[in-house]
């Protein structure tokens, strides 16, 4: 690749400040109707060069989000800072922003060349330099000797890296990215997730990605803002988000979880205690303060295994029946019924579960750091 025309974010031009913000949200709020708040007092911050992930499902304020960000909404009251400067009143051409959207918006009648090189001319860029640019980028999305087709030559997987190359050909400061994979297969929707992940990491590049898929977000990411109602229920690294969700509605979104009712019962060794409703008592990790009345404890699937006599450190054991067992070629997946009338799930090697068949009563365990107690 020409590095002359693409730049990268090379580490000179980071800001002193590792946490100066590239994008900021101060306070921000959106309605249509004057009742409805579709994003409520948002407060967020996008570091340089980070790869930041909106989440969350159908209506709960990320794509507005990423749309007051990218100029097409503006925001009924708060601030949005780019690098420092207040964008929320600017129209989306003077942001200098990239923007991929779900359907591509490539322009049918242009060449592959003529779409990717298309912001090169609105700003000016012409004659062998933008051609240079242009081939740059093509080369960068690996469709290199495909810029004299056309959109409709092309398979999605193409189009979709034609406008990423188009978003990223100007060296814009933020590149947005709305769905941008979900009309892949699954296959090429993987393939895609990573080769994305190299651009934006090779380049340096801050990029705010909207996905309601939670393992594209768990897989591209520095952090994600998962959203509910207008509102970003945590934000944190997907290491982070996946083993200490810190709501229920983040512990039930994100992958497979058991979130079952329990009382809390005090403390013990560093644990907190919780007592479930057949009275069977818990070792957690997370807040072990005072009693609450609404209180549950989570636990992935993957977490829990069989009360082998030789598994050592398990500080959670406890009986279950089979309800359901399903093959899944490297593990089994069970329905259990435990704790009176508890319905969980837990996910065993192949090997372990082979044996195992719906109706029988087995012995369960699992260590206190994998079970989390939530309050809310």
């Amino acid at each position: 690749m020409n590095t002359i025309t693409l730049e990268r974010r090379r580490p000179e031009q980071a800001p002193r400040a590792a946490s100066e913000a590239m994008v900021a949200f101060e306070h921000v709020q959106k309605t249509y109707d004057g009742r409805t708040l579709v994003v409520q007092n948002l407060n967020l911050s996008v570091r340089r060069g980070e790869f930041l992930t909106m989440l969350g499902p159908s209506g709960s304020g990320k794509t507005t989000t990423l749309m007051m960000l990218g100029g097409f909404e503006q925001p009924t009251s708060g601030r949005i800072l780019l690098e420092g400067q207040a964008v929320e009143r600017l129209p989306p051409e003077r942001r200098d922003i990239g923007f991929v959207f779900q359907n591509y918006a490539l322009f049918p009648h242009m060449t592959v060349a003529e779409n990717v090189g298309f912001p090169l001319r609105y700003r000016g860029v012409r004659g062998a330099q933008a051609g240079r640019r242009v081939e740059d980028a093509l080369d960068l999305v690996k469709l290199t000797g495909l810029g004299g087709r056309r959109p409709a030559q092309l398979s999605g997987g193409q189009q979709q890296r034609v406008a990423l190359a188009r978003a990223m050909v100007f060296n814009p400061k933020l590149i947005l990215m709305d769905e941008p994979l979900g009309a892949l297969d699954k296959q090429l929707r993987e393939h895609m997730q990573v080769e994305i992940r190299k651009i934006q990491q090779r380049l340096g590049i801050t990029m705010v990605y909207v996905t309601h898929d939670q393992s594209e977000a768990l897989t591209m990411s520095d952090r994600i803002a998962v959203f509910h109602e207008g509102r970003i229920q945590q934000l944190s690294d997907p290491v982070t988000l996946y083993n200490r969700p810190e709501n229920r509605f983040v512990a039930g979104f994100i992958g497979d979880n058991n979130t079952l009712s329990c009382e809390f019962a005090g403390a013990e060794s560093g644990y907190g205690v919780v007592r479930m409703a057949d009275g069977t008592q818990l070792k957690t990790t997370g807040p072990a303060g005072q009693a609450q009345k609404d209180f549950s404890v989570s636990v992935r699937p993957e977490r829990l295994c069989l009360d082998d006599p030789q598994r050592e450190g398990a500080e959670n054991r406890f009986p279950a029946q089979v309800l359901e067992r399903t093959f899944l070629g490297d593990r089994v997946r069970l329905t259990l019924e435990a704790f009176g009338a508890e319905r969980l799930i837990a996910c065993l090697p192949a090997a372990e579960g082979a044996a195992i068949i719906p109706g029988s009563r087995i012995g369960m365990a699992c260590f206190a750091a994998d079970c989390q107690t939530l309050t809310r």
